[in-house]
């Protein structure tokens, strides 16, 4: 698992059959690496989440079949860390 900060939607008009109807979403990570990923619960830009990887991703996403290797698991609501400030 791991942690990102929601940025945007990714918008497609156009979309491979596999990767289902779920909304995709823009991702930073703590180190600055930009991704996309499944968003299965609905999260908004500004919401710092957390993420599963690999297959497991597809069984996050609530199928096998999805053709996606990262899911948005969860919304972190706080943490004793302090980087969710940055």
């Amino acid at each position: 698992m791991m942690i990102h900060q929601v940025k945007q939607t990714l918008v497609m008009t156009r979309r491979l059959e596999g990767l289902g109807q779920l909304s995709i979403k823009v991702l930073h990570s703590l180190n600055g690496e930009t991704v996309v990923a499944m968003d299965p619960i609905g999260v908004k830009p500004g919401d710092w989440i957390f993420t599963i990887a690999n297959s497991a991703a597809r069984t996050a996403a609530g199928d096998d079949k999805l053709l996606t290797d990262l899911t948005i698991a969860g919304i972190i609501d706080r943490t004793s860390c302090d980087f969710l400030s940055a």
